[in-house]
């Protein structure tokens, strides 16, 4: 028989939340309370949407959503039931490169360069921050910005990205527990200086992102690689690692799209290493790089934003939604003594960081110019997915195993065969094509590479990646 269950909801059209997210989440939060348990069934679409006096199709985006982000499962000709993968947490619960993910320039002699994921930089919203920017720098108090400010950043500012991060990502963080950074790697130096001693060891993923492993190893951490597959990275290798290491202090991840092979971090997964946090005491450094962009129903949140979670370091950026060469970041944690050494450390780098920038940039969230860019480069970039996938379905399917992205700007692309990487980029090199050597992800071979599309245009990607295919099967016979 099935559970009788009810769902307790108020749907609300003025909130700044489409219908079939709120009941998506109040399904989530019902789960995560333990009033849905693993196995129970939810009531039918059509009996659901007759209860709330709604559109059945709203309900059934609200069903996808927890389908797609894991915590039901559709059982044909049975109904949706929650899913038995998860672990309890309600039973444990406590009272780049993009901005940064970028490698070196190369010579102009390159007539396509496969970057790491750069957004197009020809649509980026830069009239509207130059005018921004001379509006703050004219104003009549000017005088005031001119002078030394909050290590922290621009107090209204951080209030701004504090709405950001609680209203868009489901965190629950206090402009007070945010401070703001000239990028994702400063946050990710900073963290590692100031959580980081001589002996200590961090779990990254591998293959992952080598400029976060210098900064950990910067700091005197010792490096513990974990591999990573579709469901992101293993906690099977983590927990053989905890079993086998006593100075583990810290886990770095990128879970909403794996850097660099673009896999989710499952939700059982994630769920289990919020316990390992919590149960070892170890911090999780969650590097957002890759938020912004995305097709489906929504971004997955972060591990961050899971309240059950005590010790983590967040880090994002807004390079790739204002422009790519715009160097704001920023991290948010809970551990206020940690942000202490954070900002002390900052005023001996940085003394309180561009408070122009931060002004003009505050002034166009405040004017819906970010939000309108976000939606307009959304599309673009969608579109641009699309026709990459097209072009890899044409050339590249028999010889590479890919999948379709949900957002962000790469796609990973394994070939079936194992190739000798350094012949494969000095033959595109000589055909005046240039993709990131493998190595550059990994200290171990990794038959595999990020192609990204959001810096090129149709023609270039159209020109190119006939070109990878032949050099590839030329490598395979």
């Amino acid at each position: 028989m099935l559970r009788p269950w009810k769902l307790e909801l108020e749907i609300d059209k003025k909130l700044d939340k489409a219908v079939y997210l709120q009941i998506a989440d109040t399904i989530i939060a019902d789960i995560r309370s333990g009033r849905l348990k693993a196995g129970d069934a939810l009531p039918g679409s059509r009996n659901l949407a007759l209860t709330l006096k709604i559109n059945r199709n709203t309900v059934v985006e609200a069903f996808q959503v927890l389908i797609n982000e894991e915590w039901v499962i559709s059982k044909e000709r049975k109904g949706i039931f929650v899913s038995d993968k998860l672990p309890a947490l309600h039973e444990h619960r406590t009272h780049r490169m993009n901005d940064d993910h970028n490698p070196s320039v190369m010579s102009n002699q390159i007539f396509i360069n496969f970057d790491d994921g750069h957004p197009d930089s020809k649509i980026a919203p830069v009239t509207e921050l130059a005018r921004a920017y001379r509006q703050i720098f004219g104003i009549k108090a000017k005088w005031q910005m001119m002078g030394y400010g909050d290590e922290h950043g621009d107090t209204e500012f951080r209030k701004m990205i504090t709405q950001m991060l609680n209203h868009q990502r489901g965190m629950q963080i206090h402009e007070n527990e945010i401070s703001i950074t000239r990028g994702s790697q400063m946050g990710m130096f900073l963290t590692a200086q100031t959580l980081l001693t001589s002996g200590d060891e961090v779990i990254v993923e591998d293959p992952g992102y080598k400029p976060a492993w210098q900064a950990f190893e910067y700091a005197g951490a010792k490096l513990l690689p974990v591999s990573v597959d579709k469901e992101g990275i293993s906690i099977e290798a983590i927990e053989k690692l905890l079993q086998q290491h006593q100075h583990i202090k810290a886990i770095y991840i990128t879970p909403h799209r794996q850097y660099p092979t673009t896999a989710t971090l499952s939700l059982s997964r994630r769920l289990r290493l919020i316990e390992i946090s919590n149960e070892y005491n170890i911090t999780i450094i969650e590097d957002d790089y890759d938020n912004e962009f995305h097709f489906g129903y929504r971004p997955i949140l972060p591990v961050s934003s899971f309240p059950e979670l005590k010790n983590y370091v967040y880090i994002g950026t807004l390079s790739k939604v204002v422009a790519p060469a715009l160097r704001i970041g920023y991290l948010a944690t809970k551990n206020q003594e940690l942000l202490n050494k954070i900002g002390s450390l900052r005023k001996i780098i940085d003394v309180h960081g561009d408070v122009i920038m931060e002004q003009a940039v505050l002034q166009l969230i405040k004017e819906g110019a970010v939000k309108k860019h976000i939606k307009k480069a959304t599309v673009h970039y969608k579109n641009k997915r699309d026709f990459v996938y097209g072009l890899l379905n044409k050339y590249m399917k028999d010889i590479a195993d890919f999948t379709l992205p949900e957002g962000g700007l790469a796609f990973w692309i394994v070939p079936k065969h194992k190739l000798d990487w350094d012949k494969a980029t000095n033959l595109l090199l000589e055909k005046n094509i240039r993709i990131i050597h493998p190595k550059q992800y990994s200290q171990n071979p990794i038959n595999g590479f990020r192609l990204s599309y959001g810096a090129l245009s149709e023609d270039q990607l159209a020109q190119s990646i006939p070109v990878i295919s032949e050099v590839f099967t030329k490598l395979s016979e």
